[in-house]
């Protein structure tokens, strides 16, 4: 298959939600109605979609600073031993699924210790994680680039990317990674093709003495319905079992898990400040590194871009995508843990998207979206920042600001930040240079 050909099939595979932005029209801030050339379609696997705000519909947020029990939390320790597992554990029970820990076979072979690459602007390492004693067993693939002057260990961005390492940027030495088609068949991966929409941007972070490090998420596991048995999760099934409990894992919690265990190598790398690792993955990818964020504090930082609906998008809001699209069957069940089908089209849930991101809190956490994501609500990511809020200030840090919704290109907020680029669904290029900065301002401070 030609590459055009390739890629065209590869993104309508993976649905219009995945389309990235640099493939969509410029437009202007947000409408009380989206314009009809602009806005998805209005019936998604049989449901009405909603892009106008005037019948979104009035709808009270739970308060995050409330216990269930109804006691109000005044204090960062309340909030840490008590307020913040209930608001985790619900997340976990009813939305992403419990997950193993780390695994006791857990592996790193060190396969490129550290060469001159990038016109010698940067070190590339790369790595190979082997999640049980199985050599052909799942595993993952970790491309990391170091900056070449660097004299000690340096923070690090880590992006969770839709295609393998070696389609992503144009280095010879990058292995040839493997790719999950739309037949659902793990073949060898296309050449690097520099017209291709999806690149790894590695230089504005090289150049404010950042790493950056990739991860195919289809190392992890597969991104399909019944994928699970090619996948991470498949190590935890028991035999004759074929699903899991309706609390466990879905596949957003199988790639947040792999995620973790990225951080586990980190931690042995010398060349890398492990406390200062930080998060990017964009649309369900955006999901992931939300609630990886969320679910191990370990990571110092997250970039969530335009994560919508089971990410930082109220689900209260009925705007775009809901609840009942996300888990209609044709769609994305699998994501997610089984639980999760009985809150399509319920209102009353004692937890909404403001409270996962405040689980991040006091961290660092940028929630990117686009003008023209109608989809994904962009307001209702906002509406989340703001709402989540309260609990940065209640742990001494800054977030964003009740007021009207900024337009684009107008980063809001603090160490809880919300930016809106001009356009649609995914991440543009001068977004990068957002995304380095942010990093620059919480993790490289006083260092």
């Amino acid at each position: 298959m030609k590459p055009a050909n390739f890629f065209s099939a590869l993104l309508g595979w993976a649905s219009f939600s995945l389309l990235p932005t640099a493939l969509l029209a410029q437009a202007q801030p947000v409408p009380a109605q989206a314009p009809a050339a602009n806005k998805p379609p209005e019936v998604v696997a049989g449901i009405p979609v909603n892009y106008n705000e005037d019948l979104v519909g009035a709808y009270t947020l739970p308060d995050p600073l409330v216990l269930l029990s109804g006691k109000k939390v005044t204090d960062a320790a309340t909030w840490a031993t008590q307020r913040r597992p209930e608001i985790r554990t619900w997340f976990e029970q009813n939305v992403y699924g419990r997950a193993p820990g780390k695994p006791s076979h857990l592996r790193f072979e060190v396969f490129d210790k550290g060469t001159p690459a990038l016109d010698g602007k940067a070190i590339r390492k790369q790595v190979t994680v082997y999640f049980s004693e199985r050599n052909d067993g799942p595993k993952m693939d970790l491309l990391v680039y170091l900056p070449a002057n660097a004299t000690k260990p340096v923070p690090l961005l880590l992006h969770i990317n839709f295609m393998p390492n070696s389609m992503l940027i144009d280095d010879p030495g990058v292995r040839p990674g493997q790719l999950w088609n739309k037949e659902k068949q793990r073949v060898p991966a296309p050449a690097y093709n520099p017209s291709s929409p999806m690149q790894l941007t590695v230089a504005p972070f090289l150049e404010k003495g950042i790493g950056v490090a990739s991860v195919y998420y289809g190392d992890i596991e597969p991104d399909f319905d019944g994928g699970s048995k090619y996948g991470v999760r498949s190590l935890y099934l028991k035999p004759g079992q074929e699903k899991f409990a309706p609390d466990e894992w879905g596949a957003v919690a199988a790639w947040s898990w792999g995620l973790s265990r990225a951080l586990d190598y980190f931690e042995t790398d010398k060349a890398v400040d492990s406390k200062r690792v930080a998060l990017l993955g964009a649309s369900r990818l955006g999901k992931t590194v939300l609630w990886t964020g969320a679910n191990d504090p370990r990571f110092a930082l997250v970039i969530a871009s335009v994560s919508g609906e089971g990410g930082a998008a109220l689900a209260r809001r009925n705007y775009g995508e809901t609840i009942a699209h996300l888990v209609a069957p044709t769609r994305y069940a699998y994501q997610f843990c089984q639980n999760y089908q009985q809150l399509a089209n319920r209102t009353d849930a004692p937890m909404d998207a403001h409270m996962l991101v405040a689980l991040v809190a006091p961290r660092p956490l940028l929630l990117q979206t686009g003008s023209t994501d109608y989809w994904s609500d962009p307001k209702g990511e906002f509406l989340a920042a703001v709402a989540a809020t309260p609990v940065y200030k209640l742990l001494g840090r800054q977030g964003v600001p009740a007021g009207p919704m900024p337009p684009p290109s107008q980063l809001v907020g603090q160490t809880l930040s919300y930016y809106m680029h001009e356009g649609g669904h995914g991440i543009l290029p001068p977004d990068y240079n957002v995304f380095a900065e942010f990093m620059q301002a919480h993790l490289l401070q006083n260092k």
